[in-house]
C-alpha cells in the first residue's frame, strides 16, 4: 500500500485534526477514482519523502530546490486564505518581542536571532535573504540559537530569549486563531520576500495517470462543501499547478543572499 503523510501544519490541535480528516476525505475519492491510496496517514519524518512508495506528502520550497528536485513530483501547490498569503505564495513574519522598540530589522544589529533550523525557507532562507543587505563581513546578529521548530521560536522570542525570529505566515495564522496566547508576547515587525508555499509532493516513480488523479481528487475535495468546516480550520481555499522553474525563485533568494556575503544567518 502506498503511503501519505502531512506534518508540515499539524498545529494547533484543530488544524492537526483537521488535516487527518481532510486526508480520510482525499483518500476516499482517490481510491473512488480508481487510485489505490491509505486510509489514514503515516505518521512518518522528511526521510521519507523520497521514498518510492510515497504516494502523496508536503514539503518545504527550500529542501525542495536544494535537495528533492527531479527525485520526487510537484502535485500542486495549496492556497490558503491567511494574512501573508497571495494565492499560491507564502511570505515570513519577521517577529520581535511585543516590548521591543524596533522599527526595522537594521535596528536589530548585535540581537540574539532564533530559527527553527538551516534547512527551513521559512525559518531560514527567507530571514536570511531579509537580512543579508544589512550584514557586515558577513555578520549581523551576536549570537543565533536552533528552536526546531516554529512555535519554539515565537515562544523563544516572546520569553525573551531571543529578539527576533522568522515565522511562516500560515504557522503565524493557524497559532493566531487556534492558539492566539501563544503570539501574544510578539509582534510582527516586517514581511520577508514571497515565494511559492509549501508543495504537495508524490514520489518520482508515481505513474502520470496517478498524479492526474491525484490532483483531480485534490482540487475536488476541496471544492466540497461537505468537508467546508475543515478546509476553513485549514485555510485551505485551493490548489495551484506550480513547476520547478516557479520554486527556482527560492534558490534565487538562497544566492542572492550569498552574493551579499551572508551566506549564513549569523
Amino acid at each position: 500500500m502506498p503511503l501519505a503523510s502531512l506534518f508540515m501544519y499539524v498545529s494547533p490541535p484543530p488544524v492537526a485534526q483537521a488535516t487527518h480528516l481532510f486526508w480520510a476525505a482525499l483518500g476516499r475519492r482517490a481510491r473512488a477514482l480508481g487510485l489505490e491510496a491509505p486510509a489514514t496517514l503515516d505518521d512518518i519524518s522528511p526521510d521519507t519523502w523520497l521514498r518510492p512508495d510515497l504516494l502523496f506528502s508536503q514539503t518545504c520550497g527550500y529542501p525542495y530546490v536544494q535537495h528533492l528536485r527531479g527525485k520526487v513530483q510537484l502535485v500542486a501547490t495549496p492556497v490558503y486564505g491567511l494574512a501573508g498569503c497571495d494565492g499560491p505564495l507564502t511570505c515570513s513574519f519577521i517577529i520581535v518581542n511585543a516590548q521591543s522598540c524596533a522599527t526595522a530589522i537594521e535596528d536589530l544589529r548585535g540581537a540574539r536571532a532564533a530559527i527553527n533550523e538551516p534547512g527551513s525557507n521559512s525559518g531560514y532562507n527567507l530571514f536570511r535573504h531579509s537580512v543579508a543587505p544589512h550584514a557586515i563581513d558577513g555578520r549581523f546578529f551576536s549570537s543565533v540559537i536552533e528552536t526546531g521548530g516554529h512555535r519554539e521560536s515565537i515562544d523563544a522570542v516572546a520569553r525573551g530569549e531571543a529578539d527576533i525570529a522568522s515565522i511562516d505566515c500560515v504557522t503565524f495564522g493557524n497559532t493566531l486563531r487556534f492558539d492566539a496566547d501563544r503570539v501574544a508576547g510578539v509582534r510582527i515587525l516586517a514581511e520577508t520576500a514571497r515565494g511559492p508555499g509549501l508543495p504537495f509532493i508524490t514520489s518520482a516513480s508515481t505513474p502520470a495517470k496517478d498524479l492526474a488523479i491525484l490532483r483531480r481528487a485534490l482540487a475536488e475535495t476541496i471544492a466540497d462543501p461537505d468537508l467546508a468546516e475543515t478546509c476553513d480550520t485549514l485555510s485551505l481555499r485551493g490548489i495551484r499547478l506550480l513547476g520547478d522553474a516557479d520554486y527556482e525563485v527560492l534558490a534565487e533568494l538562497d544566492r542572492e543572499a550569498a552574493r551579499h556575503g551572508y551566506p549564513a544567518i549569523a
